[in-house]
């Protein structure tokens, strides 16, 4: 296979980002080029698909430390852990999870706008999967029974300060989620 010559318009931030990566590699600049475009293709659809956009959000999440990756099987240790051979719950436990989801509610208050919104920052936790039913509407899908236990439960008191109310309808371990608009009171 011959080298063949190409010319290249380089706009100033591609020149800025060429010169840094050859003073720091000491390499040419035509090595470089021809590594970013094979890397570029070895990676184009992580490159050009929305997975670069989650990346960014798990970057957050744990880059803040309020936030940790922790296997399934953990949760449900823990999620069993508190409660009996007849599914009653520590109060304690419960206690202990309805002030977290106030806080939540509290941080959430200008975070969502809508359940869409919300349950697509939760899929991204890894708690649930979402599929949009129509405009509304959500059939939400939990690993587990008790993953759904308290997942909903979450979402419930969570969402108490956003600008909408949800209407829920639970399976074993799928639940129906609908925006429906605030109820003056």
């Amino acid at each position: 296979m011959s080298n063949s010559r190409i010319t290249v318009s380089l706009d100033e931030d591609a020149q800025e980002a060429l010169a840094d990566v050859t003073k720091r590699t000491g390499q040419g600049q035509s090595e470089l080029v021809r590594r970013a475009l094979t890397f570029y293709a070895a990676n184009f659809q992580a490159a050009t698909t929305d997975a670069s956009e989650k990346l960014e959000d798990y970057h957050k999440m744990l880059s803040g430390g309020e936030h940790v990756l922790l296997d399934v099987d953990f949760l449900h240790c823990f999620l069993d852990f508190v409660s009996d051979e007849e599914g009653n719950r520590a109060e304690e436990f419960l206690e202990a999870a309805d002030e977290v989801s106030a806080y939540h509610a509290r941080e959430y208050e200008d975070e969502f706008e809508s359940l869409d919104e919300m349950l697509e920052w939760l899929s991204l936790c890894g708690f649930l999967s979402v599929r949009r039913s129509d405009e509304n509407r959500y059939h939400v899908v939990f690993p587990s029974e008790e993953i759904r236990w308290f997942m909903t439960r979450f979402i419930e008191r969570s969402a108490v300060r956003l600008p909408f109310d949800i209407e829920i309808e639970e399976g074993y371990t799928k639940v129906m989620m609908t925006e429906m608009p605030v109820e003056e009171t």
